[in-house]
């Protein structure tokens, strides 16, 4: 390796943002345990939030930014590495505070490295990324809280985005009910060919007006969106249902009541994958490979993008038009 591409973001001292495709070496990486030819990498909303200016992730410029990254190992320090094997980094500093998935190669820790499980390509993972990673987790922790498809339908919310698409195909595949929440109609038939029963308005979930307890409706809830959205579905859920909440594009306050956890004995599950532990992070890779893999989705909710055409999609995801997972091709 002499030279290779990176998309970067730099701040000048008046705080504006530059970001553009820049020519970098070796030495322009941190030094980690295991250096990683990058395949492909993938484009979530907090990837977004990294472009933006005076966001409160990134603590240093220059950045590259890319919560995920899949490849094959070049050098590696740590024996349980070797050249040649087909890894996947996502979450903790990586895109924020460590050189992150958008860049030819990249250098990462060996404790943020998982192995590529049997089962998936390298691209296939990256179609899942953080947002797959995040909706299996949803659905691994309502299971672990007793959720069966046999307790009724699921809802989920901001469905037609990365969390969301993947929410539906994976409880689709399980045999789940599912109920899937959008603001634009325009992805009906997207949605159900994903596996969704039922489609409906952003509004059917939340129409303005909260209140504490309403009719049960549904048995859980995988929500990425949070807010007053997050308040309303959970007065609605059934007696110790749960919501696995994951997301805040629709706000970070929940103006919500103890009444349906002390009436209805409902579970308000917090999921996080970035510091996700790394025997249930290898767990929720290997489902993802198995009884959750959804391969007949995937062609129906990739696309596949360039580094040029990072700019671009990152302005679109945090403007709500982007559909489905965006994935890069180094």
């Amino acid at each position: 390796m002499t030279t290779f591409q990176a998309f970067q973001i730099s701040r000048n001292d008046n705080g504006e943002i530059n970001a553009q495709i820049e020519n970098l070496n070796k030495k322009d990486l941190p030094q980690g345990d295991v250096l990683i030819k990058v395949h492909y990498s993938s484009v979530n909303y907090k990837d977004g939030m990294v472009s933006t200016p005076d966001n409160p992730l990134v603590k240093n410029y220059p950045i590259i930014p890319g919560i995920d990254l899949a490849g094959v190992v070049e050098e590696s320090d740590d024996p349980k590495f070797k050249e040649g094997d087909q890894v996947i980094a996502t979450s903790y500093e990586i895109g924020v505070n460590h050189p992150g998935g958008y860049s030819e190669y990249a250098s990462i820790p060996s404790e943020w490295v998982v192995p590529l499980p049997d089962g998936i390509s390298l691209e296939e993972s990256m179609i899942y990324g953080t947002a797959g990673f995040t909706a299996a987790l949803s659905v691994h922790r309502l299971e672990a809280n007793g959720l069966t498809p046999e307790d009724g339908p699921i809802l989920v919310t901001g469905a037609s985005g990365g969390v969301g698409s993947m929410a539906v195909a994976m409880l689709a595949k399980r045999g789940y009910n599912v109920e899937a929440s959008t603001g634009s109609k325009e992805h009906e038939n997207y949605l159900k060919r994903l596996g969704a029963q039922k489609v409906i308005s952003r509004e059917d979930v939340y129409d303005g007006n909260l209140k504490p307890i309403q009719s049960e409706r549904w048995a859980a809830a995988v929500d990425p969106v949070g807010g007053e959205q997050l308040a309303s579905l959970l007065g609605q859920l059934k007696y110790q249902g749960g919501a696995a909440v994951s997301g805040l594009t629709g706000g970070t306050k929940i103006p919500t009541q103890v009444y349906p956890f002390i009436l209805r004995g409902i579970s308000l599950i917090g999921i996080d994958s970035v510091n996700c532990p790394m025997p249930l992070r290898k767990k929720i890779w290997h489902r993802l490979a198995d009884d959750l893999k959804t391969t007949d989705a995937f062609e129906e909710i990739k696309s596949v993008i360039n580094l040029e055409e990072v700019t671009d999609t990152l302005q679109s995801i945090l403007q709500g038009n982007t559909r489905g997972r965006v994935i890069v091709k180094l």
